[in-house]
């Protein structure tokens, strides 16, 4: 029996096998997911991270994921749209040879914002060196789904364009380090042009402020360096409308019931302004334990509600941020862990020292390109490549 006086404890380890459930087998209830599997891949995979557990996703397991992940990859060719990403399953991949029928599915492979997100975070998570993408063709993507007001759509047709989608674009495009193409600007002016009246952000033009949207705008700002262009003043009554958001646990609009997701949403909205000691950190655990279910693991939306790998996740990130003993650190604008972002970075590190050394072997090969053309002596091409 657990003393009353006590914290009701987090049943990490039951949580971590509810997780590790995910990435074997699917309930039925869940078969309405099956074009989005990528998404419950991402909440399995770095919630298990968050829980310090990705020890338990065995090599070949782990191998089997990254393979899977690769083959949700579209790299179009010369004469395709541009419309390099990630698939989120793999309906559209017909096991058959039939040249026709495989000619004919190409049409309609495409990568999705979201789903691209989620997969370069799996891949990351679990330590791949990503060079199995092409990131120029990858951002070639993202920049195509642009509109003319900065927003963004989830692929290159069948989708709206919102503040989803500006969110999942910034993290694309930040993650590879990468933005060509990509009109920042015009992003920054949608994102802006959707701060309502109370000051929360809109997920689109003209709608109404929510604590998801919230997130997804301060988010993208940050990613995209651009949070520095918010005045003082605009930020401090950003952080009070997300401040307000918090009852016991947060809800996600006003005169809403709070839910286990939010304690995501506003708490990483609230950690990209520095405003997240504003909260109650005592209400917001004793919110997201009453949804904890202690026999099978998992958290719920609600108390009582049934666990789902979404609500699971984010409310494992709630409880990261308050310091829960047990898991790891988040980095709230790209919502992975610290150990996946650090590990980013130092692929980022990697990829400008090579940008660098070809920059280098460039201007080197134009250089004795120009010493042969005036007639003076030049290195042979044998030495020059024994030198590099």
């Amino acid at each position: 029996m657990t003393d009353p006086a006590e914290p009701e404890p987090v049943v990490l380890a039951k949580h971590a096998k509810n997780l590790l459930r995910f990435l074997h087998l699917l309930p039925a209830r869940m078969s309405s997911h099956d074009n989005t599997r990528s998404t419950i891949v991402f909440f399995a995979v770095c919630g298990l991270d968050v829980l310090n557990s990705l020890h338990l996703i065995s090599p070949e397991l782990r191998k089997d994921i990254i393979n899977w992940t690769y083959g949700g990859l579209v790299t179009p060719r010369d004469n395709e749209k541009r419309c390099g990403g990630f698939m989120g399953c793999r309906a559209m991949l017909p096991q058959t040879k039939d040249a026709g029928v495989l000619e004919c599915m190409r049409a309609y492979q495409w990568g999705h914002l979201a789903m691209t997100y989620t997969s370069i975070a799996v891949l990351a998570t679990l330590g791949d060196d990503l060079s199995r993408l092409n990131r120029q063709s990858i951002v070639q993507g993202v920049a195509a789904v642009q509109h003319a007001d900065g927003s963004f759509s989830a692929s290159i047709d069948g989708s709206e364009n919102d503040m989803r989608f500006v969110y999942c674009a910034a993290t694309i495009c930040h993650m590879l380090d990468c933005w060509e193409g990509v009109n920042k600007d015009a992003m920054f002016q949608f994102i802006m042009r959707s701060l309502r009246y109370d000051y929360g952000f809109s997920q689109e033009l003209e709608g109404e402020a929510h604590g998801g949207t919230t997130f997804c705008a301060l988010a993208a700002l940050e990613l995209s360096g651009q949070l520095h262009r918010l005045d003082e003043a605009t930020v401090e009554r950003i952080k009070r409308w997300l401040v307000f958001r918090q009852m016991d646990g947060f809800q996600g609009r006003p005169n809403k019931p709070v839910d286990t997701c939010y304690s995501f949403w506003i708490g990483a909205a609230l950690c990209i302004l520095n405003g997240f000691e504003l909260t109650d950190y005592a209400q917001n655990r004793e919110y997201i334990i009453s949804t904890q279910n202690g026999l099978i693991g998992g958290f719920a939306k609600w108390p009582k509600a049934t666990p789902d790998p979404f609500h699971t996740y984010l409310g494992l990130c709630g409880l990261a941020f308050i310091g829960e003993p047990g898991l790891n650190a988040v980095m709230p604008s790209l919502n992975i862990s610290m150990a996946a972002y650090t590990h980013l970075n130092q692929l980022h590190e990697r990829w400008r020292a090579n940008n660098g050394l070809t920059h280098e072997l460039t201007q080197l090969k134009l250089t004795v390109g120009s010493g042969a053309e005036a007639g003076t002596k030049t290195t042979s091409s044998s030495s020059l490549i024994s030198a590099q």
